[in-house]
């Protein structure tokens, strides 16, 4: 059913609280496992404190990750790819051909001025397949 599964991390709790979701779909259906970690180009006004928009971070960021589902007994490939957070993880599960991309939330999106800024609900809008969101 979900031959390929993509799954975007950052170093958020909620990405740590959707790993076991993660894996156990994963096993389920004996899915491709890709994770994504997106580097984020700073903003020209913004101060450049973002630990996510730091090649090396993203790349032991993914190298963790990776160790953690290998040590499930799980293949997992890594992707780094450097955008528009939203638009490149659609992206990417469009490249990759995923059937299913997997999401912690912050909740954000649950509030009017949040829903538009939310990088899920962008993910929800404009995902060419479907996105399991784990609270």
């Amino acid at each position: 059913m979900f031959k390929t599964i993509l799954f975007p991390i950052d170093q958020s709790r909620e990405t740590r609280h959707a790993v076991e979701t993660v894996a156990n779909l994963v096993k389920t259906y004996q899915s491709r496992l890709i994770l994504l970690s997106v580097v984020e180009p700073p903003e020209p006004d913004a101060e450049a404190s973002a630990v996510m928009t730091s090649h090396e971070a993203v790349a032991k960021l993914l190298a963790g990750a990776k160790t953690l589902f290998t040590e499930q007994g799980l293949d997992a490939e890594t992707v780094e790819r450097e955008g528009k957070v939203s638009f490149t993880i659609c992206d990417v599960a469009d490249d990759m051909e995923a059937d299913l991309i997997i999401m912690g939330c912050r909740g954000v999106g649950l509030t009017d001025e949040g829903a538009s800024e939310s990088v899920t609900n962008r993910v929800i809008n404009l995902s060419p397949c479907p996105v399991l969101i784990v609270p």
